[in-house]
């Protein structure tokens, strides 16, 4: 069995008091590095650390230990418990909420609002233990006790674990659909730029026979002005 012993520590311990085993025999059987078990038989780590008999809770035998001192290169081998814990059912529902925290609830519901806006109702609920209308009434500021609300996260208030939590986030972004980002300024399409192009031969035909209108005027103007004088 390759699972490491119960409180790896006080059990190497133990084992460095009370046997011959080797640093390498003791850091493999507790899942420590060797350097490690080596400080602890120095007084380096582990200082005020009660050793844990591995024999009274029946992770080794007296035999095991017994194979390991009288061979170095023997491996000790963590025995398998006899206790078989029932399985855990799936808990339904909303999350039970001790009596001392359900105040706390507001406020961690408030942090999840500003902080997590992607997270939905019923991922609030799960995570907090509340219910919709208390998650509407934070939302709206229509809570009883909403001036006093400050935001605190869940996980410091104990309301939740920060791998549920992680795992929530994770999952609605997951169904959150991605907005498409900014990407900066960009040069213009070739349509745009040779439109222009295109509409300035006839501006300046328009100016040129603009031009050449004024100076039709003046001329006939000036022809008149002369046959008035010949007169």
């Amino acid at each position: 069995m390759s699972n490491a012993p119960l409180m790896p520590k006080a059990t190497a311990v133990w084992l460095l008091d009370n046997t011959a085993l080797t640093f390498d025999q003791v850091a493999d059987f507790t899942k420590m590095h060797p350097l490690e078990v080596r400080a602890i038989a120095d007084g380096d780590a582990a200082q005020g650390i009660k050793g844990m008999d591995p024999l009274s809770n029946g992770q080794l035998t007296r035999e095991e230990i017994e194979k390991g001192e009288k061979n170095p290169d023997y491996r000790l081998r963590l025995q398998e418990s006899k206790v078989v814990l029932p399985p855990q059912p799936k808990r339904k529902g909303p999350r039970y909420t001790p009596v001392s925290r359900r105040h706390e609830r507001p406020s961690a519901i408030l942090w999840l609002l500003r902080n997590h806006a992607e997270l939905k109702d019923a991922q609030i609920m799960r995570l907090v233990g509340t219910t919709k209308s208390t998650i509407a009434s934070v939302r709206d500021r229509t809570h009883w006790n909403t001036s006093a609300l400050t935001p605190i996260d869940p996980v410091t208030l104990g309301l939740c674990s920060q791998i549920e939590l992680d795992f929530e986030v994770q999952r609605a972004a997951k169904e959150k659909p991605i907005d498409a980002a900014y990407g900066g300024a960009t040069l213009l399409p070739a349509s745009e730029t040779t439109r222009k192009d295109e509409y300035e031969p006839a501006e300046k035909s328009s100016d040129d026979l603009n031009v050449d209108a004024v100076f039709a005027k003046l001329k006939t103007l000036g022809g008149k002005k002369h046959e008035d004088e010949e007169e």
